[in-house]
């Protein structure tokens, strides 16, 4: 199914790799404009290059979401580009793993700052332009821990518990405008996040996993494509799990 996107203008968050980079490839060949935001600069330059050599319209800015002034300068630096935003996927997230009693307060901070604050901070700028146009797409990657929780993810779980309450909430704000507000919880899909991990942890996270295997970016890509798109029109609020039926 060809899904009508072209035209659209996509801002990514973490758009330079993993998931974002997944996303970002996937609307840009359902004929999306695209808008990379990232705090890594020179991984920005390079994903950006890969998308233009692929005739897909696709500028990048480099910024630290988590300020409030910097992802209000992302907004305003996509809409100043191409004249419009249609579509935020708010991506970009950190871990810092421990077991709550012995995590440092700047690891718990720092993961709610980027993944939960640095979320709204996208999502309350994007929306101002949205709700002027009275239509948009916000796109919001949560996380199956944020259902669930994991050990030594405290700090993780609570940020994505966050962003799912932050979704339902932002969707009945923003409906009466023709702005539809979304979540997608992946699984444990195959990303830097995941590679880190000790060849014994990846065997056992897999055990409990009904599918038996990681997931693909692509395959949260191709969930978000589908909230963002018109086809999805009588979508909002809603948590949408990519987990290889991990949460049932």
């Amino acid at each position: 199914m060809a899904l009508a996107l072209n035209g659209k203008v996509a801002l990514i968050t973490g758009g330079s790799r993993g998931i974002g980079f997944s996303t970002a490839e996937y609307l840009g060949k359902q004929g999306a404009k695209l808008f990379l935001v990232d705090v890594d600069g020179n991984g920005l330059e390079q994903a950006s290059g890969i998308l233009r050599g692929r005739g897909v319209e696709t500028a990048c800015h480099a910024a630290d979401i988590a300020d409030p002034a910097q992802a209000q300068k992302s907004v305003d630096a996509c809409v100043s580009q191409f004249e419009k935003l249609d579509i935020l996927v708010n991506n970009a997230g950190i871990t810092r793993d421990a077991l709550a009693v012995r995590m440092k307060a700047e690891d718990w901070e720092s993961v709610l700052r980027v993944n939960l604050s640095g979320s709204f901070y996208m999502a309350q700028a994007a929306a101002k332009v949205m709700m002027r146009a009275r239509t948009g797409r916000i796109v919001n990657i949560a996380s199956v821990v944020g259902l669930m929780g994991n050990a030594g993810q405290a700090n993780y779980a609570a940020s994505k518990a966050g962003v799912i309450g932050m979704t339902k909430s932002l969707a009945k704000e923003l409906a009466s405008r023709g702005v539809t507000v979304n979540a997608v919880a992946p699984g444990f899909i195959e990303t830097r996040m995941t590679e880190v991990l000790s060849e014994e942890t990846r065997d056992a996270l897999l055990k409990t996993i009904p599918l038996k295997r990681y997931g693909k970016p692509e395959e949260v890509a191709f969930v978000v494509g589908f909230l963002a798109s018109e086809e999805a029109a009588y979508i909002t609020g809603q948590v949408i799990p990519v987990d290889g039926g991990l949460v049932m």
